[in-house]
């Protein structure tokens, strides 16, 4: 996979409206049971329940690489967070910051600005509200957000594959290189913290 060095575009600062002002204090007043999160994307609040066995399973074997990459760089793997723009709330399967979460909090210590982040990664669950959230209303949003790489690891598409997103353009919501990397073969993070890192089917496999 090859990919041309791009620079990210500056992100849009659009004003929140008033119902994402609404929707952000419902989704802060939020008692989910466990094993559910909710989330923010494109104006509506989505619960939805942890993922099952492999999706857990293709997780843990992207953290623990992509810990090993970034090891002893200024940057960490973060799991299970908030992240912010905007009003908007996403949890990513994994993202990559600064090992300090302190260089990029939000405005209510309630996780992480989307200004900070410099990949995010979704493992896609079953499900065709599961698989239409990751790929395509995440999508832009993260576009939306200005995140420099976007990972999509998708059973779903035919046999599997990988998706690397880069060069996002906020004011289109969408990212202008795509790879997409079936399984067999490694796709290569292009750039950022992560650059030079692959997924294959030491990851991929079932």
């Amino acid at each position: 996979m090859t990919a041309l060095a791009h620079e990210v575009t500056p992100v849009v600062d659009n004003p929140v409206s008033d119902l994402d002002e609404i929707l952000w204090q419902a989704w802060k007043a939020m008692d989910l049971p466990e094993g559910y999160r909710a989330e923010i994307i494109e104006g509506a609040i989505e619960v939805s329940p942890t993922g099952r066995r492999r999706h857990m399973v293709l997780i843990n074997r992207l953290r623990d690489a992509l810990v090993a990459h970034v090891a002893g760089s200024d940057y960490a793997v973060w799991h299970d967070g908030n992240v912010f723009h905007q009003r908007q709330c996403w949890i990513p399967d994994l993202f990559i910051g600064p090992r300090d979460p302190d260089e990029f909090p939000d405005e209510e210590d309630l996780g992480v600005d989307a200004s900070g982040v410099s990949m995010v990664v979704e493992v896609v669950s079953p499900g065709r509200r599961n698989i239409e959230r990751d790929r395509v209303r995440k999508r832009r949003e993260y576009a939306r957000a200005g995140i420099p790489v976007y990972v999509i690891v998708d059973d779903f598409d035919e046999n599997g594959a990988v998706f690397v997103l880069t060069a996002p353009n906020p004011e289109k919501a969408a990212y202008e290189d795509e790879h997409r990397v079936p399984y067999g073969t490694e796709a290569v993070v292009p750039s950022g913290p992560a650059k030079g890192f692959a997924i294959g089917e030491e990851i991929t496999r079932s």
